[in-house]
């Protein structure tokens, strides 16, 4: 067996974590950083046995083409890293929180990845979603010695997420962890906090994610599926089957979320705004306006859940007694995001994406395209919601959420694909056509034409009115202002600004 020498005495990888969890401190001081990546080596070689045991043949490495993805575009701040498709946006768990899954089976071979450029990418994504909820998907699957970063990268890593981008975090699900990780944990164990280590789950199958997940909407790697494929027939049905999800329940008649916007019509006397909607936006209105961070703090999902079973039941909501004008805001996003068709439909999703592809100054006017074909019930919801962010972003000198800021957060509330979940280079135009409806939502829902196309020379004038009538400063249709600094809770990203150079 392979064996790590130190001094007189030798290593095996049991000694040296019986030595750490029974609290031998000369063994465990004696250990240096050589010693630990070998050790870690070891190990990684012992997986790589094993899955060879099970018949899982490695096939070489595919870097995905950016054909794969026609949203990935090659002018992304981080194309190299993000074609690989390491990280992508996962739908969300079953409270409501945006899942990002991270898969070791998509790492190149170290020598073709700047690990560096890597942990920057990872970054600028969690950015968009630590001053929310989120969790993380590992899949172990695939980390092999070839594509393995230093552990003194992950241990800079882990460093470098202050607690801006811990804080939020309320999950880390690993999946098929190894004995590999097992050391990992041994080794880091010092570094993390309690609190935070408690947010770490181990799955031995995929399975064991349906009770946490919506797993429909996981993007799970083919590698992944087939190996947990073998461990299953490994271990010869004793695996649980998952649990049968059960029949809908027809909905409530005071129900609120969860149901189409025709079923709220229809319950509310054919009121084209549905209450949970008017309710909170009436209310941020009165008293949020001028909230820093609003629509990018959190709050209790218990004290959510509860509010949705107070609609949900027809009983009033008084916002006051809750004491934070935060809440307001997520109960307006979680409506959204519990709509079973999005607010711009599964139709338009396609057109939406090709935002980016449309020259700058003709943008704002294909943006007012695309809404014709909304239903019009949809229009009349639309455009209600864009008017009061548009609102929100005029104050952004208070509230720190200008349009793009705005855009980041409602961008996956408003469009997503009817199967599976969006990729993290479709944010880009998502959040692009976004940022257009709030910014020109003078000229996106012009009414001249009753909901027709944009006359001539619509776009110019708009520059002339619209904004710069409120005393702001012109903008050219699509161009995104670069980052500029904002204080924690309203960083600004620059994802969108690359789609619209």
């Amino acid at each position: 067996m392979a064996m790590v020498s130190e001094g007189p005495r030798a290593w095996t990888p049991e000694r040296w974590h019986r030595g750490r969890v029974l609290g031998h401190p000369g063994e465990q001081q004696n250990m240096s950083q050589p010693d630990l990546e070998e050790l870690a080596e070891i190990e990684l070689q012992r997986d790589e046995e094993k899955a060879a045991a099970l018949s899982i043949a490695r096939k070489p490495l595919v870097v995905p083409t950016p054909g794969q993805d026609p949203a990935l575009s090659v002018n992304h701040p981080f194309y190299d890293v993000a074609r690989h498709g390491i990280l992508q946006v996962a739908g969300e768990d079953r409270f409501g929180r945006r899942v990002i899954t991270f898969s070791c089976c998509r790492m190149p071979p170290s020598h073709e990845l700047n690990h560096r450029r890597l942990l920057e990418y990872l970054k600028h994504t969690l950015d968009q979603y630590v001053e929310s909820d989120y969790t993380i998907v590992y899949f172990h699957y695939g980390l092999n010695s070839r594509n393995k970063p230093s552990l003194g990268w992950l241990q800079s890593t882990y460093k470098e997420f202050d607690r801006r981008y811990k804080k939020n975090l309320k999950a880390l699900y690993v999946v098929h962890p190894t004995n590999f990780i097992k050391v990992l944990w041994t080794i880091f164990k010092p570094l993390i906090s309690h609190k935070f280590g408690r947010k770490i789950i181990y799955f031995n199958y995929l399975s064991e994610l349906r009770e946490h997940l919506k797993y429909g909407q996981l993007i799970v790697p083919p590698e992944v599926l087939r190996y947990d494929e073998k461990l299953r027939n490994l271990h010869g049905g004793q695996v649980p089957a998952p649990a049968k999800t059960p029949p809908p329940r027809p909905p409530l008649p005071t129900q609120q979320f969860g149901v189409s916007l025709q079923y709220l019509k229809d319950k509310n006397q054919g009121e084209l705004i549905p209450p949970v909607l008017r309710f909170t936006v009436t209310y941020l209105r009165e008293k949020g306006l001028r909230t820093e961070g609003l629509f990018r703090r959190s709050a209790s999902v218990h004290t959510i859940r509860e509010i949705q079973r107070l609609y949900n039941q027809g009983k009033p909501v008084n916002f006051d007694d809750y004491g934070d004008v935060h809440i307001p805001a997520v109960i307006l996003k979680t409506f959204l995001r519990e709509l079973p068709q999005p607010l711009l439909t599964f139709t338009a999703y396609e057109q939406i994406l090709g935002i980016t592809s449309v020259e700058s100054s003709l943008r704002v006017t294909r943006c007012h395209q695309i809404l014709q074909s909304l239903p019009e019930h949809n229009y009349a919801v639309l455009r209600y919601l864009m008017g009061f962010l548009h609102e929100v972003s005029r104050e952004s000198i208070f509230n720190k959420m200008n349009s793009s800021n705005l855009a980041c957060v409602f961008g996956l509330n408003l469009i997503w694909p009817s199967q599976g979940a969006s990729s993290l280079s479709a944010l880009v135009p998502m959040n692009l056509f976004t940022e257009l409806l709030i910014e020109y939502y003078e000229m996106v829902f012009s009414t001249q034409e009753a909901r027709g196309g944009l006359g001539a020379g619509a776009v110019e004038a708009g520059e002339q009115s619209g904004p710069v009538s409120r005393g702001r400063t012109p903008r050219r249709p699509g161009l995104v202002p670069r980052a500029s600094a904002a204080p924690d809770g309203a960083r600004e990203t620059p994802l969108v600004l690359e789609a619209s150079r």
